[in-house]
């Protein structure tokens, strides 16, 4: 069990505190209701960019790194389709120092020319490193595209092309950042050997002058169910064909989500799951091949991907995976493979929350998600799930009519039948 305690400033800001004694760091966290599904669609990459412009100097602080650094800390951030999160740890004694931080770019960056020109660059190399030079780079711009219509989720975090980032102007800037990044749609959580008391002494000392912006709601266009089977191949300079099958599953706060988790791990989790036996080892049929979550909080995708061994075409492939995933809704998986995973699950949950800084992380973004509690709930979710509940949620999920297939084809690729 996760001990916190939590209140909230006049300004809107959230404040959580967890006491950790056995650390002499504290780790500070500030996650904003932010991330690329609150972007336009013609400016996307927006929520990416503030991510590395918090870091290029605030109104009074013209260098964040530096200062941190001589106070002992160290410090990141990231950004997801949902959120915005940075992180930063130091010891307890130049605890302020963080404060200082973090409240002076929650209050107005410099809004610099030159620091938007040089974090401009920056996230412009990174798209083309990410996206267009490094091979399978494009794979999840392509994917989301073909499986969302409506939602934002549609496009990846880094934005949906260049042209967005590079035609952004300083007024466009502002005004992500004046509706977005503001006391009252924030969470600080402070995790370490600290005094609730004093570190709301400190939020308010530091925070509490800065404006509620009145942040609205959000509107988020919700996608309409998919009625039918969307396939797309793609041609590029790659060593190996792969294909990638997803598939629209529930949100991250409906109770199955948790089933549709612990059916990733049935499928691939480990040398002993279902998908490495059969279609890996056994089979022969594919050097690699993997089940995962996007773990998205609006209705997410469950994604099959896999790496066909030579001589194996991608309709093979792609019957020998739709046999496994018909099997989890023919049959139901056994007590002893359900908790297995369980264990594991268990087991990974447990081992992160030993950290202070991990714990300071999930406490801010479950407080985003819903409620910080949910911190200490991960684990009789995941332990509730029945094998029925796996099998109904499998037959829900791996319908043809859900699914989007891409193919990635390597050129000069040869397509013989095994």
């Amino acid at each position: 069990m996760i001990h916190f305690e939590r209140t909230k400033l006049a300004n809107g800001l959230t404040v959580i505190v967890h006491r950790d004694k056995t650390t002499p760091m504290v780790a500070i966290d500030i996650c904003y209701n932010v991330g690329s599904r609150d972007e336009h669609p013609d400016r996307t990459g927006f929520a990416h960019l503030f991510e590395h412009l918090m870091f290029g100097g605030s109104k009074h602080i013209p260098s964040y790194d530096e200062p941190l650094q001589k106070a002992g800390g160290d410090n990141n951030a990231f950004t997801s389709n949902d959120l915005t999160n940075y992180y930063l740890t130091l010891p307890k004694n130049n605890i302020e120092t963080g404060f200082w931080l973090e409240s002076d770019r929650m209050l107005e960056l410099a809004f610099s020319k030159s620091s938007l020109d040089v974090q401009r660059n920056v996230v412009i190399e990174e798209f083309k490193q990410r996206n267009l030079n490094q091979p399978y780079g494009d794979v999840w711009a392509l994917l989301r595209q073909l499986a969302y219509k409506v939602h934002p989720y549609q496009w990846p975090t880094i934005g949906r092309e260049i042209s967005h980032i590079e035609k952004a102007t300083m007024q466009q800037v502002k005004d992500f950042f004046y509706a977005h990044y503001a006391p009252d749609n924030a969470v600080l959580v402070v995790a370490g050997d600290v005094d609730f008391d004093k570190v709301l002494t400190l939020a308010n000392r530091w925070f509490g002058h800065i404006p509620n912006r009145a942040v609205k709601q959000r509107a988020i266009p919700q996608e309409p169910e998919q009625t039918e089977i969307r396939e797309q191949s793609v041609v590029r300079d790659v060593p190996n064909d792969t294909i990638y099958m997803a598939y629209h599953m529930a949100d991250r706060l409906d109770p199955m989500y948790y089933a549709t988790d612990l059916i990733s791990d049935v499928l691939s989790n480990g040398n002993s799951s279902r998908m490495y036996q059969n279609l890996v080892q056994k089979g022969k049929l594919f050097t690699e091949l993997d089940a995962y979550l996007s773990g998205d909080n609006d209705p997410g995708l469950f994604v099959v991907s896999g790496k066909p061994s030579n001589g194996i075409s991608l309709e093979t492939a792609r019957k020998a995976i739709e046999r496994e995933l018909d099997r989890m809704k023919q049959e139901r998986v056994t007590e002893y493979e359900l908790e297995k995973v369980k264990n594991k699950v268990e087991a990974n949950i447990e081992y992160s929350e030993m950290n202070y800084l991990n714990k300071a992380m999930n406490l801010a973004t479950n407080e985003i998600l819903q409620d910080a509690g949910l911190i200490n709930s991960q684990v009789d979710f995941y332990r509730s799930v029945t094998t029925t509940q796996i099998q109904e949620v499998a037959q829900h999920l791996f319908r043809h009519a859900n699914c989007s297939v891409l193919n990635y084809i390597a050129k000069k690729s040869e397509h013989v039948e095994s």
